[in-house]
């Protein structure tokens, strides 16, 4: 016998803008995080929360295009089964391609309204289970110097793990790793991000010049029209490649693998266009030995604690860049959710994906109803 079906009323569309310290990447810098924040109601008498942070230099998505955007996906889901997540995820991709960032959004709200309809969190409804979860913390890019006092600052307060932006200057970024390890040593974790900043020759001087230090893994060395250089790359570096922008959906994985382009790749729902297909990105990389890493863009807590629950049912998921909401967020618009413990993450076994908004914090915020 089939599920009763549970039908969605209205939906709820804020700009969730969070105010934050500037952080810059290779590619700009990012002074609020651009977020959208969605309730989807239903007739079952409860609705389901989705969070999505427009990285426009990135996804090429900004907090406008994912509100206008919304609109035309919430006309397209009114009087629609939420359960179907399959058929509403297809009238999206039907409707629009791309917005992945906006389309992240409605996919979190719907996995929330199944959770939330079998009375279990999120985790447990995939099957899945509770396991010690540690972020890395970036540092921006910046003056060498200042980015090695910063490192110093994070290992004190008890980070064991340090992503570091680079891709502005190559000679200059191969300084800014030398400054940090001369400050902190040598017995913390390093990972690296491009951020597409490097050319051919630029990503095999600096990867070649790091070889000598203890460096976990290199993001997205270099833009994605280079992505036929990447198995040279592979061969000259003493680094080993993670696959960020070159991999949005499972077929983009299934790519970079086929084509020995990468030993890791980095998931994000904000490219992926939610958890739907961010699953099947995860299972092709499972199949052929290929770990994943959790990472985000600006997310609040509540679009983290989704990503938490992913991490939890995905065991393939290895590394964790999940420190979205520690690198500037000013403030903290989620009630519930991911909890903090230093640098660990967990979350309590509430229905769903355990986080909402404050309604303070929303009635600061432009609203929709559609």
């Amino acid at each position: 016998m089939s599920e009763k079906p549970v039908i969605i009323t209205h939906i709820d569309v804020y700009r969730f803008s969070i105010a934050m310290r500037p952080f810059t990447i290779a590619t700009g810098t990012m002074n609020y995080a651009q977020n959208v924040f969605i309730r989807i109601h239903t007739d079952a008498g409860f609705y389901g929360v989705g969070e999505c942070s427009a990285f426009p230099m990135i996804v090429g998505e900004t907090q406008d295009t994912c509100l206008v955007m919304a609109r035309e996906f919430a006309r397209l889901w009114k009087w629609k089964d939420a359960l179907d997540i399959p058929a509403r995820l297809q009238q999206l991709h039907d409707f629009t391609a791309g917005n992945t960032t906006i389309k992240s959004a409605f996919d979190m709200a719907l996995y929330d309204i199944a959770a939330k309809n079998a009375s279990l969190p999120l985790y447990k409804f995939w099957g899945g289970e509770k396991r010690v979860v540690e972020t890395d913390i970036t540092i921006g890019i910046g003056a060498p110097d200042a980015m090695a006092e910063q490192a110093i600052a994070f290992k004190q307060s008890g980070a064991t793990i340090l992503k570091v932006k680079l891709g502005k200057d190559a000679r200059e970024d191969v300084e800014r790793i030398k400054q940090i390890l001369t400050a902190i040593g040598d017995d913390i974790k390093i990972r690296i991000d491009a951020n597409q900043g490097w050319n051919f020759d630029d990503a095999v001087y600096v990867l070649q010049s790091l070889g000598k230090y203890n460096i976990e893994f290199c993001e997205q060395p270099m833009r994605t029209w280079y992505d036929d250089k990447l198995p040279e790359l592979m061969r000259l570096s003493p680094v080993e490649i993670m696959a960020d922008e070159s991999v949005y959906s499972h077929h983009d994985a299934r790519k970079q693998i086929n084509s020995g382009s990468c030993h890791y790749i980095n998931i994000k729902m904000s490219k992926s266009g939610g958890i739907f297909e961010a699953k099947k990105i995860h299972d092709i990389a499972f199949q052929n030995n290929i770990p994943c890493m959790m990472g985000g863009m600006l997310e609040s807590r509540i679009a983290l604690s989704a990503k938490l629950h992913f991490v939890y049912s995905s065991p393939n998921v290895q590394f964790f860049d999940m420190d979205t909401c520690m690198i500037g967020h000013l403030e903290d618009p989620a009630i519930g959710g991911v909890k903090y413990n230093g640098y660990f993450l967990s979350i309590d076994d509430t229905p769903g994906i355990g986080a909402d908004a404050d309604d303070r914090f929303l009635r600061k915020c432009e609203q929709f109803s559609y």
